[in-house]
């Protein structure tokens, strides 16, 4: 592990790399959220969008992601909350990533053995600080990307503000609304208005006389129209867990009920990598995902029930780190879409026929999952559109929108057949 002191830089590779804040649980210790600030000329935001934390997780350009956090254990386990950045997409303007972490309810003196570290795709360490002596302060820089000579550097800055989240995106050009009002307590009587002016009377003209026989609008029968439900709705704060072997993940009861929400799943130098659902025992009673190469980063679905919270069975031969995140991380399907193995794709397009090709050895399987019919049965449609081995190309009509789980060894493509 490459540890530096605060104030120390160290060049990093211009590729994707994880960022992550831990601390160590307990009671009494408030929660830490990181974000990520992407500052362009004058070392200032260029608009909202550069903010990326949980209530706005992913940066326009595809460069910043917020992950969620590493869930806890008992108290006086480790915690983290963590960042993805691709250094190579991040847009020309942007000179500078900070890296902060702000507090809820206390400051970061309660927090124990509070860090920063910046890994590669591999989980190999790239930089490591710890961030020891916080007092009263409730945000921290705790770090920041900064271009240098046609690179990348890491610094470890540990410099703390007691403004909070606010104060610190205040500080690099982000405008923050002021808080509402307090609620008035209990015996308040608000003032009595003025009364107003008496408008002066005026005379009514005469009605026009109406005609004979005048035809009447026939009576509005129809009902207003119902909004729809988007299916791919459901916003959340994403969560991150890790583990190794076969482990059964809990996930938060406040996930929306009824709603489908991406699974990623990272695990390297495994012989195989599944994911199942569970029942309302807790028994594994379908494969959402099963990847048998060595190094996976595989994405799937998995439908919220709605009387329960979602369990998942996870297993792989080497540590893995699984992510439940909104459907608005998912791609979307845009006349042509291409990847890597195992992935899920948002169509929106009409019925018509989909052409896929596939490059690889084993099986390759593309399911369309659609809302349930009924909408008070959990499981969701879906269809089989593909089914075959080694390479393939082949057309597959499509029913209208949904959801595309895509599962090969390869790289594949898909396109709308003109």
């Amino acid at each position: 592990m490459t540890q530096i002191p605060r104030g120390a830089d160290i060049a990093v590779p211009p590729q994707a790399l994880h960022v992550a804040v831990s601390w160590r649980t307990g009671y009494g210790v408030p929660d830490v959220d990181v974000s990520a600030l992407l500052l362009g000329a004058g070392e200032r935001v260029r608009g909202d969008a550069d903010l990326v934390f949980y209530n706005h997780a992913g940066h326009p350009s595809g460069a910043v992601r917020h992950l969620g956090k590493s869930a806890p254990g008992a108290p006086g386990s480790p915690a983290a909350d963590w960042l993805w950045l691709d250094l190579a997409r991040v847009e020309p303007e942007v000179g500078r990533i900070v890296i902060a972490a702000s507090v809820d309810g206390g400051a970061f003196g309660q927090v124990p053995e509070l860090d920063v570290r910046v890994t590669d795709a591999a989980g190999t360490s790239v930089a490591y600080c710890a961030m020891r002596g916080a007092t009263t302060e409730t945000a921290f820089v705790c770090g920041e990307l900064r271009r240098q000579g046609g690179g990348w550097r890491f610094r470890a800055t540990g410099r703390g503000y007691a403004s909070g989240l606010a104060g610190l995106a205040t500080e690099f050009g982000i405008v923050v609304e002021p808080p509402p009002p307090p609620i008035p307590g209990p015996g308040y009587v608000p003032p009595r208005p003025a009364p107003a002016p008496a408008a002066p009377l005026v005379p009514l003209p005469r009605p026009l006389p109406v005609p004979l026989h005048v035809p009447m609008a026939a009576p509005l029968t129809d009902p207003l129209p119902v909004p729809s439900v988007d299916p791919y709705g459901g916003e959340f704060r994403p969560a991150s867990y890790q583990g190794r072997g076969k482990e059964t993940v809990r996930c938060d009861p406040a996930l929306p009920p009824g709603r489908w929400v991406l699974l990623e799943i990272e695990s390297y130098h495994s012989l195989s990598t599944t994911i199942e659902a569970c029942d309302a025992h807790g028994r594994a009673e379908g494969y959402l995902l099963a990847a048998y190469e060595d190094d996976v980063r595989a994405r799937t679905v998995a439908l919220v029930p709605r009387a329960r919270p979602l369990t998942l069975r996870v297993e792989a031969d080497a540590p893995w780190t699984l992510r439940v995140l909104p459907l608005s991380h998912a791609r979307r399907f845009d006349s042509h879409v291409e990847g890597l193995a195992h992935d899920l794709v948002i169509y929106d397009g009409p019925s018509g026929v989909l052409d896929f090709v596939h490059r690889g050895e084993s099986r390759f399987t593309v399911h369309q999952h659609t809302p349930p019919q009924d909408p008070f049965y959990d499981d969701e449609e879906q269809e089989l559109l593909v089914n075959g081995i080694g390479e393939v190309r082949v057309g597959a009509p499509v029913p209208g929108p949904g959801l595309l789980r895509i599962s090969g060894d390869g790289p594949w493509k898909c396109a709308v057949r003109r």
